[in-house]
């Protein structure tokens, strides 16, 4: 493969716009486990066919290489014949495999012979990582964060959305999860992404983000859900994020529950089930009551012990272990989650941490 069908991992992601499209090689497997965003795949081998290559070329390293080569082209043939439509002239795509290695660099040499401008990228989804992992650990340092911490149901995260719906800066640490971070924080029909995808789009969100400007978020535990916060940023967060207390009486704080948890209503048999894993930490005669409750369909209820009893409790002691600077930040109060309210309570933060204002 010639150096000038070939571009620096660099040089490539500063400009990764300029490509019509990106080009993942690898299996699906690979694929869905993470990728550089935006990117399609077009594998050369399937999830199979790599298993097949790999077993005997720790037997025969010669015979896997011919019967690689010609599962490589026949795939390459098929997505050439189904991509057609795609491949218009004066085309620039992106093509990577894991280290930009024999897999993209026979896709790349198709393309080229085909008479596109195709660029190999060098290092592959290996190189990518580099970065993002990279980023994760600097772009932090150089951000101020304003991190709104309240009890669970004071709307902080809906807080977030008018504050982005106003123009600010936003870091949605449980949107790029997708888990609202408790035991009953799962997502229905939208499961958590793998820690590295989960790192790819906090990449991705921090590299847009303007180092002059505030950026307001969450306060959140190390963990949400599956995932991991990368500790430089959980670091920044919990040492020199400027803290704001929100709260709201306890009738807004149950009704935001019920509307943020209302598709446990139908499934009250998971939402007990869940509970199982408060056992440990509540007793299982509270845990039988709360399940009896929303079996009953006392939502209002449950949700309302849940809050004083058990969410309360716990995460006022993990925020003034992770954030002493609490005991002195100024506090906010909702008098519900209506969206006038939210609204209003986004402009005065707007008004109290942001210079630039509309």
């Amino acid at each position: 493969m010639s150096i000038y069908h070939q571009i620096q991992a660099d040089e490539a992601f500063a400009k990764l716009d300029a490509f019509h499209h990106i080009i993942d090689v690898r299996t699906p497997l690979e694929y869905a486990e993470d990728h550089i965003p935006g990117a399609l795949n077009w594998p050369v081998l399937t999830n199979e066919e790599r298993v097949v290559v790999g077993t005997l070329y720790r037997q025969d390293p010669l015979e896997a290489r011919k019967v690689g080569a010609a599962m490589v082209a026949r795939n390459i043939a098929q997505h050439l014949d189904a991509q057609r439509p795609l491949m218009q002239k004066h085309w620039r795509p992106l093509v990577y495999c894991w280290r930009g290695g024999q897999r993209s660099g026979s896709m790349n040499w198709f393309l080229n012979q085909i008479g596109f401008k195709s660029l190999q990228l060098v290092g592959g989804y290996k190189a990518f990582r580099g970065e993002v992992l990279k980023t994760l650990a600097d772009q932090p340092r150089q951000l101020r964060f304003v991190v709104l911490c309240g009890r669970t149901g004071t709307g902080k995260t809906r807080l977030l959305g008018h504050l982005a719906a106003q123009g600010e800066q936003v870091l949605d640490l449980e949107g790029l999860a997708r888990h609202r971070g408790s035991v009953l924080g799962a997502l229905p029909d939208a499961p958590q992404p793998t820690q590295k995808a989960f790192d790819t789009a906090l990449w991705q969100t921090l590299s847009r983000l303007d180092p002059q400007r505030p950026v307001f978020v969450e306060s959140e535990s190390r963990k949400i859900g599956s995932v991991q916060l990368p500790e430089p940023l959980h670091q920044r967060l919990r040492e020199h994020g400027q803290c704001i207390w929100i709260s709201m009486e306890e009738a807004g704080r149950v009704q935001l529950l019920l509307e943020d948890y209302a598709h446990f209503q139908a499934r009250p048999d998971a939402f007990g089930a869940l509970l199982e894993g408060l056992v440990s930490l509540r007793g299982r005669e509270r845990v039988r009551r709360w399940q009896a409750q929303a079996t009953q369909g006392q939502w209002a209820q449950v949700f309302a012990e849940l809050m004083r009893d058990h969410y309360d409790p716990g995460y006022e002691r993990s925020l003034t272990n992770h954030f002493p600077q609490l005991a002195t930040a100024p506090q906010l109060l909702l008098r519900d989650g209506s969206e006038p309210e939210l609204a209003r309570a986004a402009a005065d933060l707007r008004a109290r941490f942001c210079e630039r204002l509309p």
